[in-house]
C-alpha cells in the first residue's frame, strides 16, 4: 500500500503538521527526507530498511559516499542532498552560537561542537575564537592527525588568535576510538595552551573532548 493510501493521521508529513516534528519516528523523518520508496517498498518501509541495515540513524547519516550509495534505492543525489542537509543543521547550530555569549549556551556549544568532530574518522583539533565578551568570532580547525604534545603548537594557536583579536578560546578535539575520557596528553597540550596564551592575556575558558556519545568538559572537570 503507498503511503498516498494510508490514513491520513499516519502518513509522515501530515503527522507532522499535525501534532509536531518530535511526535515524529526516525523512520518517519527519514521517510519525508527520502520523499519517495522503491518497487515494493513504501518510503516508509525503505526508511526502516535502512535503519536496520545501517545500525541506527547516526550510522546512517555518517556513512561514507561508498557504503552510503551502496544501498538500494540510495544513490549519489541522495548522498549530496544528505551531506548538504547535515551541513545546513551545522551552520544553524553556528548561527545561533555567533549571536550572543558562548558562556550563557554550554549546551549548544557542547552540541555544537560534537556535530563538528564525532564523525570524523581522524582526530582534530579546532577551536572557537571568542571575543572579549565571549562572542563566537569563529571556528576553526588548527591540527589533524594523531595528537599528542608535539603536534599542537602553542606559536601557530597563538599567532592565530592575536590575527583574530580574540580575548578568549575554547578547544575541543575528538576521540576516533568513542572513548571521550581525556588522556595525560591531552591535558598536558591544554596546559602549554593555555600558558601561551596567558602571555597575550587570551583566556582558555574550556576544552572538550568529543567521544561516540559522551562529551568532557575540561572546565567541569575542575582542570580549567
Amino acid at each position: 500500500m503507498s503511503i498516498r493510501d494510508w490514513p491520513e493521521g499516519e502518513r509522515p508529513r501530515e503527522k507532522l503538521l499535525a501534532l509536531g516534528v518530535e511526535a515524529l519516528s526516525d523512520a518517519e523523518l527519514l521517510a519525508i527526507f527520502l520523499r519517495v520508496g522503491v518497487a515494493g517498498r513504501s518510503a516508509v518501509d525503505l526508511a526502516r530498511d535502512l535503519l536496520s541495515a545501517f545500525g541506527g540513524l547516526r550510522p546512517l547519516l555518517e556513512a561514507d559516499q561508498a557504503r552510503f550509495c551502496a544501498e538500494r534505492g540510495m544513490g549519489m543525489a541522495t548522498y549530496v542532498q544528505l551531506q548538504a542537509t547535515l551541513e545546513l543543521s551545522r551552520r544553524h547550530l553556528a548561527s545561533q552560537l555567533e549571536r550572543g555569549d558562548a558562556l550563557t549556551s554550554p549546551s549548544l556549544v557542547r552540541t555544537y561542537l560534537a556535530a563538528k568532530l564525532r564523525h570524523l574518522g581522524h582526530e582534530e583539533f579546532a577551536a572557537l575564537f571568542l571575543d572579549s565578551q565571549h562572542r563566537v568570532i569563529r571556528y576553526e580547525s588548527l591540527f589533524r592527525g594523531t595528537l599528542d604534545s608535539a603536534s599542537v603548537y602553542p606559536r601557530e594557536v597563538a599567532r592565530r588568535a592575536l590575527a583574530l583579536g580574540a580575548g578568549a578560546m575554547i578547544f575541543a578535539h575528538n576521540h576516533p576510538s568513542g572513548v571521550a575520557e581525556p588522556s595525560d596528553a591531552d591535558r598536558r597540550i591544554t596546559d602549554r595552551l593555555r600558558e601561551a596564551l596567558s602571555l597575550f592575556e587570551i583566556r582558555v575558558l574550556d576544552h572538550f573532548v568529543v567521544g561516540d556519545g559522551e562529551v568532557v568538559s575540561f572546565a567541569e572537570r575542575g582542570w580549567l
